[in-house]
């Protein structure tokens, strides 16, 4: 039996959750809920990942492995059945890229959200968080301007990334409205959203 530690809000382990619903291996998986921030760690796996960061998976004959696309790439390998999430070349080095600019505006999102939750008014810098969402911006246009024709395709690691990413921007970064502009990406979005192991794991 694996441990995975998590929060049903964090984008990251949403992932992982997404991959054992559609391969079916939730039940291999022990939830250990954490919580904490980069100034208070918290009930977070420090020992077990000390970057403390989740999601971290505990595995009962090796090391704990950490870092979203790690522990995805692993339940992916370990599936009997379900989508081939990561296939193989060439169209695996499109998945990967997709997962990695996906992950890079959760990455931008969740700064932005650290910069207001966390740091005092005064010593906010609107600058910076304009910054990040110009990150955001740029792959979302991206996203609409070149990957559709991948988004549309075969379910793998790459769609279920984006589909996080956006639904987190959903969560905390709503009055962005990150759809204007963007319809071909935003209907795909509503699509997708509609997977049950989607439905299962909506943040709340």
């Amino acid at each position: 039996m694996y441990t995975l530690h998590y929060s049903p809000t964090s984008p990251y382990v949403r992932k992982v959750m997404i991959v054992l619903h559609e391969t079916g291996q939730l039940d291999a998986v022990t939830l250990a809920t954490a919580s904490g921030t980069p100034l208070a760690p918290g009930s977070m796996p420090v020992g077990h990942n000390p970057l403390g960061k989740i999601p971290a998976l505990e595995r009962p004959d090796g090391c704990t492995l950490y870092d979203s696309r790690v522990i995805c790439r692993f339940f992916a390998e370990s599936a009997k059945d379900g989508p081939a999430f990561y296939p193989k070349p060439p169209r695996l080095w499109e998945v990967l890229t997709l997962e990695a600019t996906a992950d890079g505006i959760l990455d931008a999102a969740i700064l932005m959200r650290y910069e207001t939750a966390l740091r005092p008014e005064e010593g906010q810098l609107p600058d910076w968080i304009e910054g990040q969402w110009a990150k955001i911006a740029r792959s979302l246009d991206a996203l609409e301007s070149r990957w559709m024709g991948h988004l549309n395709g075969p379910l793998d690691m790459g769609q279920v990334a984006v589909a996080c990413a956006l639904d987190y921007l959903d969560l905390r970064h709503d009055a962005r409205r990150w759809r204007a502009g963007r319809d071909t990406l935003a209907a795909w979005h509503a699509t997708f959203a509609e997977r049950p192991s989607m439905q299962a794991t909506r943040p709340e």
